[in-house]
């Protein structure tokens, strides 16, 4: 049964924060106006949320008043000159002809990896900090 993910995520929370006071959460999701609400929603009442589907780390990392860090998207990781990881060329090649075309995973490097460090206050299980990462390393491969 799919439900609001807003209903959803209060409904979890009933259980989880019984368990522990860290509890981060990931929003899938393309909008990024669906990451914010979600994540506003939910300030205070988890550590973190962070948003991913995207591929594409956003500058907005922050810590809500409340005490919820935030990112919208994490970004990827994989071979920097991919298009969300994969090669290319198909995928070029699927735009301009409107024909499928195979996607197949790009392992060239340079490799990115993106994301965020996030600090949190285990007795409150407050975030006090979040910070982007963003790495490229021009000799490893995925």
């Amino acid at each position: 049964l799919l439900d609001c993910p807003f209903r959803t995520a209060d409904s979890a929370l009933t259980f989880l924060k019984a368990q522990t006071n860290i509890v981060l959460v990931d929003m899938h999701a393309e909008a990024t106006s669906e990451k914010l609400g979600i994540g506003l929603h939910l300030d205070g009442k988890v550590s973190a949320v962070v948003g991913t589907h995207t591929h594409v780390q956003t500058n907005d990392a922050r810590v809500f008043p409340n005490g919820t860090a935030y990112i919208t998207d994490l970004g990827m990781t994989g071979a920097y000159n991919s298009m969300i990881g994969m090669k290319k060329e198909p995928i070029i090649n699927n735009f301009i002809t409107q024909l499928p075309h195979r996607f197949m995973v790009d392992t060239e490097p340079p490799v990115l990896l993106s994301g965020v460090v996030i600090s949190i206050n285990p007795e409150t299980g407050k975030a006090v900090s979040i910070d982007n990462i963003k790495v490229i390393d021009e000799d490893l491969r995925v």
